[in-house]
């Protein structure tokens, strides 16, 4: 029995192959153990987003060499679908694969020989939307679920269309079937990912989407909580807020990507929505949803970004009900228009305006959390602590006291403390 290590980069896409692959290995008789040990073989399921993604797939390449000299290293992920001939040339490497290869992981490892190989199909040939099998999420309470992949939109600044292929989705059926199959497993929380999650169902015969997606999936899965993932803000109709104000499981959370709070920058981004947009969206499921959680990404320092235009940015932040902001400095990546437009901003001004976009978010964050001192909220509780810590239905972390039988239970609990973002409570159940 060979000892398998796998570390995950990038999106929760990856981490529920990751997962996938786990389990399909650990049937076979694999032994699975952390990376940091010593391992047979070791799996990187890479990120390709940015340069420095890259870079530091390569350092995992390198780390594993060093833990054991005789294993084999399979690199597979993005970075291995966009790159596989540079990944090749590097020592240490036996085997890459694409994204639609990580399938077959089990069999290609057991075949892997000596002598460095790529198994790596053009994906954007691949039409048909699969999920990857996947019967439990070890070591989570909460379970992700891949409805979706591969992304049809063309941001200046993105590469991953080009690792992911076109969207396509799974069929409602499988879906379901999907989410049953974690709360038969025990799971309260599913939480339904995809690359373009609402671009859900426009490739599938006939044509669905996700929200009706949703409105199936409140009828007939008995689960207990429903979060969705990241969604833009051009997929958010009327008709969705509308059944997120009356939903049970569907948790009141959204991630609403801005990438910049300045017109003229997104225009250069191709984002295909303006401000005005975002702010109608993310103001009317603040009305309509009570104490919902809105976040979005921000991307600090694109090409052409004037302090101007930073400024615009940081006030609209300002003034939209959002309580967290993901921040990414910009980094020239490769193969996307943004990399060689005019204007690339100096590494120094990019990290300036990405920390004050970061002392927003906590700034933000705080004034949400909050808002919450003396409410009753329902908790999953997740893991250990200084107490025990669970996640909110708004996507607030809120440290709990009781024993380890609270674990993976939604309890209410009374808010009686905020600490930053974070809440304090007491079960009153």
């Amino acid at each position: 029995m060979k000892k398998i290590a796998i570390t995950t980069l990038g999106c929760k896409i990856n981490q529920f192959e990751s997962a996938a692959m786990t389990e399909a290995l650990g049937q076979e008789g694999f032994v699975i153990v952390p990376f940091s040990e010593a391992a047979d073989v070791y799996v990187i399921n890479s990120c390709t987003v940015t340069a420095k993604t890259d870079a530091e797939s390569r350092r995992l390449i390198r780390r594993a060499g060093r833990q054991n000299p005789d294993a084999k290293v399979v690199v597979t992920g993005c970075y291995a679908q966009m790159s596989s001939s540079e990944i090749l040339e590097l020592p240490g490497v036996h085997l890459v694969l694409g994204n639609s290869e990580k399938r077959d992981i089990v069999s290609l490892i057991k075949e892997v020989e000596d002598t460095p190989k790529a198994v790596v199909s053009d994906i954007m040939q691949v039409r048909s939307g699969e999920s990857a099998p996947l019967e439990s999420f070890a070591e989570h309470t909460r379970a992700f679920l891949q409805v979706q992949n591969g992304c049809d939109a063309r941001c200046a600044y993105c590469i991953v269309p080009y690792a992911r292929g076109a969207s396509r989705s799974v069929s409602p059926e499988e879906a379901l079937d999907g989410m049953a199959g974690f709360v038969a497993q025990g799971f309260k929380e599913v939480v339904l990912t995809g690359i373009h999650l609402g671009g859900y169902g426009l490739d599938l015969n006939p044509a669905t989407d996700l929200l009706n997606l949703l409105k199936m999936a409140e009828e007939r899965v008995p689960v207990q909580r429903l979060r969705v993932g990241s969604i833009e803000p051009t997929e958010v109709p009327p008709e969705m807020i509308a059944f997120l104000a009356q939903s049970q499981k569907v948790c009141p959370h959204l991630h609403l990507p801005l990438q910049s709070g300045s017109d003229g920058v997104l225009a250069r981004m191709n984002r295909g929505y303006t401000t005005a947009l975002f702010r109608e969206v993310a103001e009317a499921l603040a009305l309509a949803v009570p104490g919902i959680c809105l976040g979005t990404d921000i991307i600090a320092g694109f090409p052409g970004e004037t302090e101007a235009e930073f400024e615009e940015t940081y006030r609209f932040l300002e003034g939209v009900p959002l309580a967290y902001l993901h921040v990414f400095p910009f980094s020239q990546r490769p193969g996307t228009p943004a990399a060689t437009m005019p204007g690339q901003v100096h590494s120094r001004i990019v990290k300036e305006r990405a920390e004050a976009l970061r002392r927003l978010s906590e700034a933000k964050s705080a004034a949400y959390a909050q808002g919450f001192l003396g409410q009753t909220l329902k908790v999953l509780v997740q893991k250990d602590a200084d107490g025990r810590k669970g996640l909110s239905r708004n996507y607030l972390p809120v440290l709990v006291n009781g024993g380890s039988d609270l674990v993976n239970r939604e309890v209410s609990v009374l808010i009686t403390e905020a600490k930053g973002g974070e809440l304090v409570g007491n079960v009153v159940e």
